[in-house]
Order: C-alpha cells, then structure tokens, then sequence
C-alpha cells in the first residue's frame, strides 16, 4: 500500500469526493431519463404517425447540438429566472442552477439520446406475431406493455441504463455551462481534470481521474454490450 502511495496512484480525500459526486449524478441521472427515454422510444418504436420525424429530431438534438448550447438552453430553462427554473423554485424550492442537481439534468439530457435508441431497438426486435397474439386474446394497451412489451425490452433498458450512465459520467460541455465548475458541489471527473490541466503539476491527478474514468466507462460499456448479446441470445430461441 505504501508503494502504491508513494508511485502516487492513491487518490486523494479530494478525488475521492469527485469520484463520488460523479458516481451519484449519473446514476440520478439514469433514473431521471429512464421513464422519459421509455416513453420516447415506445413512441419512436410505432409505425410512422404525424409528427414522427419531429420528435425523433427532438430527441436527438443533444446530439445535434453543441453541449455548451445544449448547457445554455439549460441555464435559460432552469436558471433562477428561467420560465421552468424560476417556477420551480416558487413552488417547490427546488434550484438547479450552479447546483448538483442541475449536474444531473444536464447528464440525463446529454445521455437521452443513447438512452432512447437502445429501448426502441429493443421494442422494435420484438416479433409483431406477439403483438398480435396477444391484442387476440384480449389484451389491453396496459396489459400488453407490462406483460409483453416491458418484460421483452428488459435487454435493451438495461443496456441504454448501462451506456447512458457512461454517457453521464464523462459528460463536460453542457455541465460546466449550466452549473459550472463548483468544487464539492458540481465538479465531476470531467470538470475535475479540466481543472487540473489549469494548474501546474497536475498531471498526476489527471492520471488518477483518468483510470477512474476509463474503467468505470469500459465497464459500464462492457455491461451495456453483454445485455445486448444476452438479448440477441435468448430471441433466437438458444
């Protein structure tokens, strides 16, 4: 252990903090887009309808964008004297401006779009015969989802959740517009080592943060490729 702490590779209370800050914000990121991301990608998943193309460009804007436009859009919507923000915070007290919570809002927006094509190609693999089976024996739109389209789509939720939650760990751009860089409040891994480089003599924490970031990311990467192979698995029938 001492040899370890000595080649430097110990993280220090401080990183140990980030890394913990970081860790919840994209897991509460995860769990704000889950629900949102499913009902995006239930809607993408059904045959072509009015307004289809719009919503499908909708969801992918984050992608589209810039994330320091996506972080402004953010800081105009949620900011103190946003239209959604200053409601909010009338309300129900809630602020997420230059705040952690904000961190996770601009997580989830930015792993929304992963998030959402995972599901609906999870949805879309199912045989529409099952679809049918199921509508002719009398099963209601309710039914058919929670006992038809939620448990055959388990796969691929589990597998936007995994890269999701990758996509929010390393996310920078849109977070450091939208609530900054804040030390104990908003730094996250990302933020922390764009820190570092500012300083001199920082390389060493920049390398700690980076095999944090890279392992966490790799496996979360890993996670979210073995659901995919496990689905592909058990549709074939082996």
């Amino acid at each position: 252990m001492s040899a370890v702490a000595d080649a430097g590779l110990m993280p220090t209370a401080d990183e140990i903090t980030i890394l913990l800050l970081s860790l919840r914000i994209a897991a509460l990121a995860v769990v704000v887009a889950l629900p949102f991301a499913l009902l995006a990608a239930m809607a993408l998943a059904r045959p072509y309808f009015r307004g289809k193309l719009l919503l499908d460009t909708f969801v992918h804007l984050p992608l589209l964008l810039p994330p320091v436009l996506t972080g402004y859009v953010l800081l105009v919507l949620f900011g103190r004297q946003g239209a959604i923000g200053q409601w909010l915070e009338s309300w129900f007290g809630l602020t997420f401006a230059f705040r952690w919570t904000g961190a996770v809002i601009a997580a989830a927006v930015m792993a929304f779009p992963l998030f959402v094509r995972a599901i609906r190609l999870s949805i879309e693999a199912i045989p529409h015969e099952i679809h049918e089976m199921a509508l002719s024996l009398g099963a209601g739109p309710w039914t058919r989802f929670r006992r038809v389209v939620l448990p055959l789509s388990l796969p691929g939720i589990a597998a936007g959740m995994a890269l999701a939650f990758a996509k929010a760990l390393g996310e920078f751009g849109a977070t450091i517009t939208f609530v900054s860089n804040i030390p104990g409040e908003t730094r996250t891994l990302a933020l922390a080592m764009h820190s570092l480089m500012q300083v001199p003599e920082g390389e060493a924490g920049i390398g700690r943060l980076a095999i944090v970031s890279v392992v966490l990311a790799v496996g979360a990467l890993l996670v979210s490729e073995w659901m995919v192979r496990r689905s592909t698995f058990r549709r074939s029938g082996h």
